[in-house]
């Protein structure tokens, strides 16, 4: 299990602070940039995952979270899935709310069955 002080856990823990902060200035700072040019492939993959969460309804922090999730895991590919849905439920854990772990978890395992089935 991932500690507070992997620098992987801390750098996923600075990107998600930074699209969350990107999110309410609509313009995206410099390092989530990157992230931020793929929204129009990362959100609705999103929204068809968690179809009973419109994306305006979702809390802030998890739409955060499952946008570095979703990138990491659709576009940078460079880590398996369950080390980046671990990391993903770790960081709900540190930063959402009660139940934002079991959200990012089902949202995920929908995206990654997604996937699969169409591999």
């Amino acid at each position: 299990m991932k500690t507070a002080t992997d620098p992987r856990h801390r750098r996923r823990a600075k990107l998600i602070q930074h699209l969350f902060a990107s999110s309410f200035h609509r313009q995206p700072n410099l390092l989530v940039r990157y992230i931020w040019q793929k929204l129009p492939l990362i959100d609705p993959i999103i929204a068809g995952a968690a179809p009973e969460w419109p994306l305006s309804k979702l809390n802030p922090v998890d739409l955060a979270i499952l946008r570095l999730a979703v990138y990491e895991l659709t576009i940078d590919k460079s880590a398996p899935f369950k080390v980046i849905i671990d990391e993903a439920v770790e960081l709900a854990k540190e930063f959402g709310g009660e139940a934002s772990p079991g959200f990012i978890n089902g949202a995920l395992g929908n995206i990654v069955s997604t996937y699969e089935s169409q591999s």
